[in-house]
């Protein structure tokens, strides 16, 4: 014959660490401040780094004057779209159905010709201090024209939308869906990447019979 036997509560038992409280070895050191982390390590040399980055979700940028930000005492660094280098735009595969344009990818990076979104980084300053970089950040001129934004993927297709990237060309290929790169002033910017019809039989006369 099996005997009941009633589970075990822990209220009647007692152990030595299990439903205590002990101390944590470094609860003082954190509730205090004085616990040190990673960020809190500044090898010598040490830089700090502040992105400027743009209030509109849709603007061509005219021009960007660094050079009040670069004079400014402590600040090592100024870095805008127009440093980096033009990367190859053409279509990278990436093999099993991926692929890449690099144009795009730099450009999210650092806004060159546009800011695309409202965050999209423009400049970056690089300083002896996080305060130091942060005011050299409002030093730099920026001058926008502030242009329509493209909030939805409806919006987007519209025949009277504005277009986001200028030389952006729609891709018939399932293999590049990121879209094609256009050389500058190329005719026929879009903002759909990729389209592809496929359709099998007589569609109509499917619907027709139906």
């Amino acid at each position: 014959m099996t005997t009941y036997e009633p589970n075990m509560v822990l209220a009647e038992k007692e152990f030595s660490v299990v439903g205590t409280r002990p101390i944590r070895h470094d609860g003082a050191d954190k509730v205090t401040g004085r616990a040190r982390y990673s960020a809190d390590s500044f090898p010598a040399g040490y830089l700090h780094g502040k992105i400027l980055r743009s209030p509109h979700a849709h603007a061509r940028i005219k021009s960007i004057d660094t050079s009040k930000a670069l004079a400014y005492p402590g600040v090592k660094s100024v870095m805008t779209g127009a440093d980096l280098p033009e990367v190859s735009a053409e279509v990278a595969d990436l093999e099993e159905g991926a692929a890449v344009n690099y144009g795009f990818y730099s450009r999210n990076v650092m806004a060159r010709e546009k800011a695309l979104y409202v965050g999209h980084a423009i400049a970056a300053v690089a300083a002896i201090d996080p305060h130091i970089a942060e005011e050299a950040l409002a030093l730099i001129e920026i001058d926008y024209e502030v242009l329509t934004p493209v909030l939805t993927a409806e919006d987007a297709l519209k025949d009277d939308a504005p277009v986001l990237h200028d030389r952006l060309l729609t891709q018939s290929s399932v293999l590049f869906r990121v879209g094609g790169w256009g050389d500058e002033g190329t005719a026929g910017s879009t903002n759909l990447a990729l389209k592809i019809i496929s359709q099998e039989g007589d569609v109509d006369k499917a619907f027709a019979e139906s």
